[in-house]
């Protein structure tokens, strides 16, 4: 095992890591070139630490690891003519394996593990092709992998929209046009409308809070690529903060504020910054109710641009530097300054009627 220190600094690695849906464990690809395994981090309890899970042959530069919150890790393999996934786990000095079964590859196939499922039991996986996309249960299911839905046309992305883990949204690209959709994974795949801003615009889910209901949205139905921010079930218009276009349309949000339940507003968002990774990757903090955008440098070693969100408003950021090899920084969004004081009200923009979310037209600009 290799202790873990606890930091308070503020580079980034290229390392994929990934958080458990609760936030109890983490694991990435550990190690490079001809010497890649699974690492598992424990961040639930009062000092984190990281175990090593090695095999006896290395891992691939493209396998995939996703932890669960039993403490085991799904390892997803291209092994020949298949996609294999299995479960590891510590048992003393080794590392246990437990495989799953595996889904057969194709030409023009491409799968990929999505992000860990709410539930923290299962894991799913994407498997895309120009014509239509599988979503595999691959963990959880008993009996190997099940497929769970079918969608006609190219589906990225992947954010869970519930807390149990059946509603899933996904970016699907269809003549010629992308279009955030939900799809109920409770019944066999039913798709329905997340996202339709404008009839012509190109509309991704970046992120979302089941508790709030914040979602994170990137769109060019302002004219240009935006991010905007709504609430699930809303009648209110997707909007466009001028704070967010100035970090850029391609700024990703990797962590929201739980804890907020009916509060969007008050969620606080965390945003990588596009940059070369090393030394002082940026990050930008921010809340829908704020008019500006904090940005600060990410800590040394900072992995894959992954963090966590406390639900007292702490950010916390796992890095690993030679000196520190398993770390987590934590950073707390400065305190916005109130607003001026204004002698007359802002006008408001006129929406004649209650709009949901799939139909609300970009918010006017006051």
């Amino acid at each position: 095992m290799t202790a873990c220190a606890v930091a308070t600094a503020v580079e980034t690695g290229t390392a994929p890591f990934t958080i458990a849906a609760d936030g109890s464990y983490a694991a990435r690809l550990a190690g490079d070139r001809d010497a890649r395994y699974p690492e598992r981090w424990t961040l639930g309890g009062p000092e984190p630490y990281a175990v090593p899970l090695p095999l006896e042959q290395p891992e691939e530069a493209d396998s995939e690891v996703l932890p669960l919150t039993d403490g085991r890790v799904l390892i997803h393999r291209r092994v020949a003519d298949r996609h294999a996934f299995a479960l590891l786990y510590p048992t003393g000095p080794r590392t246990g394996e437990l495989p799953l079964g595996s889904v057969q590859a194709a030409e023009g196939l491409h799968v990929s593990l999505l992000p860990p499922s709410p539930d923290g039991r299962s894991a799913y996986a994407l498997a895309v092709t120009a014509a239509a996309t599988v979503v595999w249960r691959v963990a959880g299911g008993g009996g190997g992998p099940q497929q769970v839905a079918r969608i006609p046309g190219r589906c990225t992305g992947g954010v869970w929209l519930d807390r149990t883990g059946r509603l899933l949204a996904l970016d699907r690209e269809q003549d010629g046009r992308t279009k955030a959709i939900a799809v109920d994974l409770g019944r066999a795949g039913e798709i329905s409308p997340l996202l339709q801003i404008a009839e012509a615009s190109d509309d991704r889910l970046l992120l979302a809070d089941p508790e709030s209901g914040l979602l994170l949205i990137r769109s060019d139905a302002p004219g240009e690529q935006r991010l905007g921010w709504g609430v699930l079930g809303s009648s209110r218009p997707v909007r466009f903060p001028d704070c967010l276009r100035a970090e850029g349309a391609t700024a990703v949000p990797f962590a929201v504020q739980p804890g907020q339940a009916l509060m969007p507003e008050s969620c606080a968002v965390a945003l990588r910054l596009p940059g070369a990774a090393g030394a002082g990757e940026a990050l930008a903090l921010w809340r829908p109710a704020d008019r500006r955008v904090f940005r600060l440098s990410g800590p040394p070693g900072w992995l894959g641009g992954a963090g966590l969100w406390t639900r007292e408003g702490r950010l916390r950021l796992p890095y690993a530097t030679p000196d520190v090899p398993c770390g987590v920084a934590g950073l707390t969004i400065p305190q916005a300054p109130p607003p001026p004081v204004r002698l007359a009200p802002e006008p408001r923009p006129a929406v004649t009627r209650p709009v949901p979310l799939q139909q609300a037209p970009l918010a006017a600009r006051a």
